[in-house]
């Protein structure tokens, strides 16, 4: 495990054509992850996600993704994604749609080291584009529907805290992230704060992945903004308001990455960029 900064992990661990997994449900959206790897130009890459919200448009906008693995894209709370939209009906990306069951069967099956996970579950539209292969259970008679291991180059993850070893500690609601990075070949962590161990089990923190999983660890506090970090600052609803006119313009999705992601030579820069009181008042909404 290393100590780096968000560049030099992603300069070090994500190369051109990998398939990443950027995780995070609701909150602990790796953002900062995201935005560095837009920064160093990467290219053709498989971008797998359960749920794509605004960091994949941002990453779409700046042309790293060939493909996108998903199970439901939104702007959660506002609407529809049009820079994702827009890059499909013009064919500048693939898509894989699947349920979020089968997701994070997927992902359960990469982490088990399986060639497949088995489902009981109903047929749906999904399924009469790309059926289901099915297998002879060894015990009935049964015709078991199965789905194929997700097993991510790089799972990228936003966490609360690393402790003075590098392993990763969370709060609040996980979603996939713990098959995300247990299913990921590779584990690059960006962190709101390093602390002791003894600090982290005082505040009942849970273990998300012990340090041996984990490639580099990066110090990035408000890394997941403009998505939250569940007790320490609450989601800039303004940021994804906002993103919905945005985003239909495509010259002021360009500015913004100028002014935002290219522009800048750290998350530091980013966020003395963000509206005065802004940040402060996402603290206090937390209950900090």
């Amino acid at each position: 495990m290393q100590w780096l900064s968000a560049a030099e992990a992603v300069s070090e661990y994500v190369k051109d054509g990998q398939t990443l997994y950027l995780a995070g449900f609701t909150h602990l959206i790796p953002f900062a992850l995201g935005h560095e790897i837009i920064r160093q130009r990467r290219r053709h890459l498989t971008l797998c996600r359960a749920t794509p919200d605004l960091l994949y448009e941002h990453m779409i906008a700046g042309q790293v993704a060939d493909q996108v693995v998903f199970s439901y894209a939104g702007n959660p709370g506002v609407g529809l994604l049009p820079v994702f939209r827009r890059a499909v009906e013009q064919g500048t990306i693939g898509i894989q749609e699947w349920t979020h069951f089968e997701m994070v069967a997927r992902l359960a099956a990469g982490a088990a080291g399986l060639p497949f996970w088995p489902l009981n579950t109903l047929d749906n539209e999904l399924t009469e584009r790309r059926p289901r292969p099915r297998v002879q259970s060894p015990f009935t008679d049964d015709q078991v529907a199965v789905v194929p291991p997700l097993v991510p180059d790089v799972t990228l993850v936003h966490t609360h805290a690393a402790d003075d070893a590098g392993n990763l500690y969370v709060d609040g609601l996980l979603g996939d992230i713990r098959e995300a990075v247990l299913a990921g070949r590779q584990v690059v962590a960006s962190v709101e704060q390093r602390l002791p161990a003894a600090q982290i089990r005082a505040t009942r923190l849970t273990l998300l992945l012990p340090a041996f999983r984990v490639a580099s660890v990066s110090v990035e506090p408000w890394g997941a903004h403009p998505s939250y970090v569940f007790g320490q600052y609450d989601r800039d609803t303004a940021f994804y308001r906002d993103w919905d006119e945005r985003g239909r313009d495509e010259s002021a999705v360009e500015s913004w990455l100028d002014e935002f992601v290219y522009g800048l030579a750290s998350r530091a820069d980013y966020l003395q960029r963000q509206p005065p009181g802004r940040l402060s008042a996402l603290r206090e909404a937390a209950g900090q």
